[in-house]
Formats: structure tokens, sequence, C-alpha cells
């Protein structure tokens, strides 16, 4: 793929340096920004291996070899005890942290309810939201003052989340599921040094306090889940509230049980609404930097038609805003890195894996790696619209039986969302201040950056 790239953005990142952080630099690091922990030669080479406390350390680059660790063998890799004592305050047992046969029942239960078929019901609810929240943004826009896009686009993505998953207008809990989820990142869902070395069923000071906020959020979900219960019975499945509500597992025939159900919504939830958000920050941050593909997203909206019912076939048109939205996934992938540990021994693509190991895929580093992709640095939208990336090189929801279920769903909302934002404002940013990505569960801005919308002038007919 040779291209003139000279009129392409380059964004900012933080520094790399040049060697291996030791132990407590990696630490560090993770607790402050998880980007900072690999070397220069970790987006050069197939594999890194570190070590520390007894334990190798593996960040994996090969496709072979992810794919021997996500596919051919993933029951030998289990999820970190740091990732299970951090996260489960928050989604429960749900699909995100559930093992072996109770991960594979929940799969079959819940992996219809997010099936292409499925998708035109949710576009309506997504394109719904987002026309009310562009109506709001318009007056901001009309008096010329900065927005905070990053508030914005979360609350949206909260609110789809909401109207997705109950048919309800989040009025009433939004403002608390969103202070309840802030708080959490905030406070309790950074990894502190014991969160990484104290196996999960140790419990720290932390814990307690996480066990506390559990309490405080399955109270907020229980009221949530018991107003969708009141309202009146629907012909039609009206949400994924439904959806979940009458699935079954296609061997046994058995339900959710009221807990699981709970636990289901929270991770889709928590998962889905702020990872689309940082994916739709990234994708208007980098086409407000890039004129040129901001006007070509707009050249491709401009004459569309999305209102709900013809919303769907709006929808198979955006090619190239699709691909913006793919770029801002390989730059600013919103889970960073995986991290798994070694059951028993293993080899992968001729690396040997000893049992206990660490091992780690970073999308972050394998989406910028200089083998795998011609000027990873650069913002190229145009990279999505010729062949696919090689298998196991473009990985932004992860791969294998546990790809994200919800990730059909994400794209899809990031991609009409973008459109719409895009066909009604001209975007840019309102300062000079660069924008550096910080990683701690997600890749987040360094700071709010403010945006200015100008009403993008219409063309007749």
């Amino acid at each position: 793929m040779n291209m003139d790239v000279s009129s392409f953005f380059t964004p900012p990142r933080p520094p790399v340096s040049d060697g291996d952080p030791g132990l407590f630099a990696f630490f560090a690091a993770v607790r402050s920004n998880g980007l900072q922990i690999w070397p220069r030669r970790a987006y050069e080479e197939d594999v890194l291996v570190n070590s520390g406390f007894g334990r190798k350390r593996f960040l994996l680059n090969s496709p072979k070899a992810i794919h021997r660790v996500l596919v051919d063998n993933p029951s030998n890799y289990a999820r970190t005890p740091a990732t299970i004592r951090i996260l489960r305050p928050i989604t429960g047992d749900g699909l995100l942290l559930s093992e072996g046969e109770d991960w594979r029942h929940q799969r079959k239960i819940i992996a219809p309810a997010l099936s292409p078929r499925v998708m035109p019901m949710l576009v309506r609810h997504i394109a719904d939201a987002a026309r009310e929240t562009i109506a709001r943004l318009a007056a901001t826009a009309e008096d010329g003052e900065p927005v905070d896009l990053l508030s914005v686009m979360q609350l949206l993505a909260l609110e789809i989340a909401a109207r997705s998953m109950f048919s309800l207008e989040m009025h009433r809990h939004g403002a608390a599921l969103r202070r309840m989820i802030a708080q959490f990142a905030l406070r309790l869902g950074r990894p502190y040094f014991f969160d990484l070395v104290l196996p999960a069923a140790i419990p720290t000071l932390r814990d307690l306090r996480r066990l506390l906020f559990r309490r405080r959020w399955v109270a907020l979900m229980d009221e949530i889940i018991a107003r969708r219960l009141d309202a009146p019975p629907a012909d039609a499945p009206r949400d994924l509230f439904d959806m979940l509500l009458a699935a079954r597992d296609p061997d046994s025939g058995a339900a959710f049980s009221r807990t699981q159900l709970r636990d289901q919504i929270a991770t889709l939830i928590v998962a889905g609404h702020e990872t689309t958000a940082l994916t739709l920050f990234w994708s208007t941050y980098l086409l407000a930097c890039a004129p040129s593909a901001q006007n070509r997203v707009a050249e491709e909206v401009c004459a569309l038609d999305f209102a709900s019912e013809a919303t769907g076939t709006a929808l198979a048109k955006l090619v190239y805003t699709r691909a913006v939205v793919n770029e801002a996934l390989r730059l600013y992938p919103p889970a960073f890195a995986l991290a798994r540990i070694a059951r028993q021994h293993d080899n992968a693509d001729g690396t040997d894996i000893p049992p206990r190991s660490l091992i780690m895929i970073s999308p972050w580093v394998l989406h910028r790696h200089v083998r795998l992709w011609e000027r990873p640095e650069v913002f190229m939208p145009s990279r999505f619209l010729a062949d696919e990336p090689p298998r196991f090189s473009f990985m932004p929801f992860g791969a294998g039986p546990r790809v994200c279920v919800g990730a059909q769903f994400a794209l899809t909302e990031a991609t009409l969302v973008l459109a719409m934002l895009c066909q009604r404002f001209e975007i840019a940013l309102a300062d000079d201040r660069p924008v550096l990505p910080v990683a701690v569960i997600t890749t987040q801005p360094d700071h709010p950056a403010p945006f200015r919308l100008r009403q993008r002038r219409m063309r007749p007919g």
C-alpha cells in the first residue's frame, strides 16, 4: 500500500522509552498510564519477555502466537486476579468474568440477543437518542461556546445503552448511574500494588470499599430492572431486556436467573457505553485534526436520511465513516491490553510459556507494530477501505471465542452517531493543547479537550 500521507495527521502520544522499565516502574506505569510500560522494541519484535516476583511476563505480537492463546488453547489462560478483583464489583459474574461451563452457558443465551437480526431495533434507539443530543448541541453551536464532547459522548452513549436495554429515557436514573460509574473508575477501578501481587482470595482494604460499592450498585440496578418489569408487556421485543428475559439456553432451555440477568445488564451497560463514548471522542478528535478526512465524511453523509425508518438504509452507505471509526479504534483501542495467567505449560508460535506466566496481548502495541502496519502512527482511514487487515493484527474487541459479544452494536453505534454529527456540524478544536492518551482500564484522553461546533451548511435538495 503506497500512498502520499503528507496531508494526514500524526496524533501525539506518550513518550516511548528505549530501555525496558524495571519492575517498580512497570507497576507505577500500570497504575498511572499503562501505555508507557512497553519500550520501543515492543513495537518491533514478535515477543517481549521480562520477569519479576518469580513470574515471567510475555508480550505477544505474533498473530500466530495470539491465535494460539485466544483461539487454539483459551482454556489454558485465565483472567488475572487483578482483573477479577477490580471488575467483579461492577460487572458481577456476567459474561465478562465468567469461566468454563458457566461462560459457555451465558454466551449461548446472550449471543442471539445481539445478533445482526436485532440490529434494526437497536439502530432506532441509537438514532433517536443521537438526534436529541444533536438538537441540544445545535443551540450551543449558535452561541459559539466551547463544548466538552467527551462528557457529551459519555452521556449520549449511556442514554443509548439505557434505551437499547430498557426502552427507558434515563432522566430518572441516568445521573445516579453515571455518577456511580465515574466514582468507581476514579477511586476503585485503578489497579493498586496489592491488587497486582495478592491472590484474589486475599482481600485488601480497597476490596472492602469495592464491596460497599457493590451493594449500592446492585441496589440501583435492581431498582432500574424493577421499573422496567412494571412496564406493560409488548407483543414484540422492544429492547435488549425483552430479548434477555425471553432468552433460553438452546440445549437445556434454562433462562437467566434474576441475579444472572442483573449481572449481564450491568456488564453490557458499563462495558458498552464507556468504550463507545471513547471511540466517538477519539473519532471526533481525529477528524477535528484532519479536515480533509472530515470533509470526506461530510460528503458521504450530506444527502443521507437519518430519520428512524430510514436509518438502516443510510447505515449501509457509511463506508468511509466506518473506516474512520476503525482507524480510531486502531489508534486508540478502548481496551489497551488483555492479560492472562497460563495455567499449564504451552508453546505459542515457538515461544515456550511456563505455568503461572503472565501473558499480555496489547491492542495498543499490536495496532502500532511496524511489522504489521504501514506508517502505523499516522491517522489514515483509507487503510480500511482496501483489504481487511491480517487476522489478529487488528483486534479492538478481542478475538477468539471470547471476542466482545457487543462488537457489532458498538461499531454500528459509533459509525451512525459520527455520521449524524458530521452531517450537522463542522468540528474543530477550541485550543491547541495536544490531547494525549492515558490508559488505566480504558484508553482515555488526558483532559476533556474543548471543541467548537459550527452548523454545517446543508446543500439544497
